[in-house]
C-alpha cells in the first residue's frame, strides 16, 4: 500500500471518523472504502486518446505518430 495524504472539510473528517468508531474499524478502511466506491473501473490497458486493438486500423503501429497527432489535436479543438 502507498501512504497518501489529503485535506478533508472539518465536517467530512468529523463524519469519517465517527463512522470508523460506529464500525469499529480504521479512518484509514473507511477511507479506502469510500474512495474504491466512486472511482471509475480499472482502465482495460488502452490509451483513452487512443484505442489500440478491435477496430483500429491495421497499420496503427505505422501510423502511431500520425493518428496520436490527430487525436490530440481533436482534443485540443484544433484539426491536423
Amino acid at each position: 500500500m502507498k501512504r497518501t495524504t489529503i485535506m478533508l472539510p472539518e465536517e467530512v473528517d468529523v463524519r469519517l471518523r465517527l463512522e470508523a468508531r460506529r464500525r469499529g474499524t480504521s479512518v484509514a478502511e473507511v477511507a479506502r472504502e469510500a474512495i474504491e466506491k466512486q472511482l471509475p473501473a480499472q482502465p482495460d490497458g488502452r490509451l483513452s486518446f487512443f484505442a489500440v486493438g478491435d477496430g483500429s486500423p491495421r497499420d496503427a503501429s505505422e501510423r502511431v505518430d500520425e493518428l496520436v497527432g490527430k487525436s490530440v489535436a481533436r482534443r485540443r479543438g484544433g484539426r491536423r
